[in-house]
């Protein structure tokens, strides 16, 4: 075991949990043993709500300008740690130590814009009559909980941690049992950044920690980044217990191409986002729908593909199970008559047998009743759907169920204002196969990608972890008596 066992961190301290039940953390890259983590149990959470409602009295208080200068210096010691801080994702995640280290710049710029909010949260004065003035101001609401996946150790924590602790709120995070590690260290900078004790915990555990979050009458408002089927869970149960959720679920996301796009670029692009990360991404390309003639294009696909090395270039997926799932999908689609066209299924990498790898797969001619058509693969496979018409292309995109981006590749204008005002996506790509918003415009998608209102980033954010107070006053008492006395 190369670390030594995870603990939970309550209070500015790693401390053990009371279960004695743990789960191994393997590394997908060589299958080796990296560490154990607690599945702890509600008593643990229960110790962190107490410390977190504790520490708020204090921190809610400070003022915003004091409380961003935790994360100035947060944000320093992210770029002087961000190798360390790569390789460690890598590790336990499988990524390329290059995509660890995007993540980690990426962590970095949701840092920075968390040191913007003092400008961004002064509110609103406005004298309404003689004598009175109106005023607003965002307030912190309490303890807030995070629920974060595995396929981003540090930057999805990073969607909510900066924000919502700048903004006065004490954050409990429960990280996948999968990628413990990462988040260990963030607590650590966090820590050494200046951040006082109990206004960050961690809890580690399955779905027992993420019910008691859902379920603790002391924690206001939760995000969850998942599955669609676990997002609908997460959600139903915290607003049934009357907190805020806002939870993001799975993906399915099209690009379309037409015979105009530029052969080259578009290759590379959709290649890039179908591989990055092992395809373990919301924002993958998993659907491409070929418009009319383009085969010289699929042509030039398959062709970048095949430069996507596994244990190189191409990280591996999370786990054994998530390989076997893959490649189901796969084998289906083959069964039901599509054409594999770069086949990833059966990967090895010498020297790291144990790994859980998976080459980037084209699969075309699939149709849109197959479930590699359907569902969220969560791996480095396109599939390739042919239509005749741009409409028809849309028709597809359009009737999936899920809402998070849509892109489309072509040199036409028309065309492509034509995609952003039919595409049924909360997130447009034009020539872009990853179309992410950069800070500080925000991230979320739509229909079974999202259950909540806003996105769980920029500036729709502030609304989430903030309760607006209306404040009236009046100090002349020449105003007389009227109907706002």
């Amino acid at each position: 075991m190369k670390y030594p066992p995870i603990k939970n961190f309550i209070q500015g301290k790693f401390v053990d949990s009371i279960s004695e039940e743990s789960l191994n953390v393997i590394s997908p890259i060589d299958g080796s043993h990296l560490s154990t983590v607690p599945m702890s149990e509600p008593s643990d959470l229960e110790k962190a709500v107490i410390v977190a409602a504790e520490a708020f009295k204090t921190w809610s208080k400070t003022p915003i300008k004091d409380r961003v200068q935790v994360f100035f210096r947060f944000k320093s010691l992210l770029e002087k740690n961000k190798n360390e801080l790569a390789n460690l994702i890598s590790e336990e995640n499988g990524k390329t130590p290059e995509e660890g280290l995007a993540e980690i710049e990426k962590s970095i710029e949701l840092t920075e814009f968390a040191c913007s909010l003092p400008q961004l949260i002064t509110g609103e004065l406005l004298d309404v009559s003689k004598g009175i003035e109106c005023r607003t101001e965002h307030v912190p609401l309490g303890v807030v909980a995070s629920i974060v996946p595995f396929n981003f150790p540090s930057m999805v924590p990073c969607w909510t941690i900066p924000n919502a602790i700048a903004l006065g709120n004490c954050m409990i995070i429960k990280p996948s049992e999968k990628v413990p590690l990462s988040i260990g260290r963030i607590a650590e900078l966090l820590s050494e950044a200046g951040l006082p004790e109990g206004v960050l915990s961690v809890i580690h555990g399955n779905n027992k920690i993420v019910d008691a979050i859902c379920d603790h009458p002391n924690i206001e408002a939760v995000t969850f980044v998942g599955s669609t089927k676990v997002a609908k869970i997460v959600y139903r149960r915290a607003t049934q217990n009357y907190k805020r959720c806002l939870a993001l679920g799975g993906a399915k996301n099209h690009l379309l191409v037409l015979p105009d796009a530029i052969p080259e670029m578009t290759a590379k692009n959709i290649t890039a986002s179908m591989s990055g990360c092992a395809g373990q991404r919301c924002m993958a390309a998993s659907a491409m729908v070929a418009i009319g003639d383009v085969d010289h294009i699929i042509d030039r696909l398959c062709v970048e593909a095949r430069k996507m090395i596994p244990g190189g270039n191409l990280g591996a997926v999370i786990d054994k199970e998530s390989k076997n799932r893959i490649e189901e999908y796969i084998n289906e689609a083959e069964k039901m008559g599509a054409k594999i066209l770069v086949d990833g299924r059966n990967t090895t990498v010498s020297g790291k047998e144990n790994g859980t790898y998976i080459g980037a797969t084209i699969i075309d001619f699939v149709t849109p009743d197959m479930s590699v058509a359907k569902e969220e693969v969560f791996g480095p496979v396109i599939s390739i759907m042919r239509t005749k018409t741009l409409d028809e292309a849309l028709a597809i995109e359009n009737n999936n169920p899920y809402g998070n981006a849509a892109s489309v590749f072509t040199q036409n204008g028309a065309a492509a204002r034509y995609v952003i005002e039919h595409a049924n996506a909360g997130m447009v790509g034009v020539n872009v196969g990853v179309p992410v918003p950069r800070e500080p415009f925000s991230f979320g998608g739509w229909n079974e990608s999202r259950f909540g209102v806003g996105d769980i980033t920029g500036k729709s954010s502030i609304e989430f972890w903030t309760k607006l107070k209306k404040t009236t006053t009046k100090w002349n008492p020449q105003a007389g008596v009227n109907w706002m006395s």
